[in-house]
């Protein structure tokens, strides 16, 4: 199989990022950036965000979470702490999240290190799921093998049969992880490719360095 892409063109020319109107923290950025594409509008997920990983296997792994907190600490999503990606985690919290949002020709990618939340704040927001999302968080042995899509309709029944009259309560292997930023880079399409390219690197003494980076 063959498939020749190279004609693909896409010019980019929404917008431009200089670093001279950005202020000195780059969670006010992000912000501001996240606001002006849930201004735009449109059916894009706004916290859909890839986040990597290096798995126990030595390989990395990318794959598409939802963002559900950002703090001036960091960036929280939320996991099956024995998945394939919390195991990854626990041997090397070093991660990469990154977001593409295509429609405002615009990427965010942040290198950081995750750590997993206090229980109560997973208690919290596991309580603001729907039903059926609490029940998935039971049933599903993320990322183990099953033998069908029958078994796992059949842990799910088990499961609302077992909450049927009572509270659905947060397992003890679900809950969430807060990612604390040690760079991130801003990326602005431009003509020509020659992007506009700025990261903030996080100091010793918790200031940040902003650098502008060749396309």
């Amino acid at each position: 199989m063959e498939n020749d892409l190279s004609n693909y063109r896409k010019v980019y020319q929404k917008s431009e990022l200089s670093k001279n109107e950005i202020s000195d923290n780059p969670l006010e950025l992000f912000q501001k950036w996240f606001y002006e594409l849930e201004e735009f509008g449109g059916d894009i997920e706004a916290n859909a965000m890839t986040i990597s990983t290096i798995g126990t296997d030595g390989f990395p792994k990318s794959r598409v979470v939802l963002l559900k907190k950002y703090t001036w600490e960091g960036f929280i999503f939320y996991t099956n702490y024995n998945s394939e990606k919390g195991k990854a985690i626990a041997k090397n919290p070093n991660v990469c999240l990154s977001f593409f949002w295509h429609t405002l020709e615009r990427q965010i990618i942040i290198k950081g290190v995750a750590e997993k939340i206090s229980e109560n704040l997973s208690d919290g927001y596991f309580e603001s799921r729907p039903d059926g999302s609490k029940l998935g968080a039971w049933a599903s042995n993320q990322s183990e093998i099953v033998d069908s899509r029958n078994y796992l309709d059949e842990r799910l029944q088990t499961f609302e049969e077992k909450f049927k009259d009572s509270e659905i309560t947060r397992p003890k292997h679900w809950g969430g992880y807060i990612v604390k930023p040690q760079t991130i880079e801003f990326w602005q399409g431009r003509p020509n490719r020659m992007h506009d390219r700025i990261r903030f690197t996080l100091q010793e003494d918790y200031d940040w360095k902003i650098d502008r980076l060749a396309p």
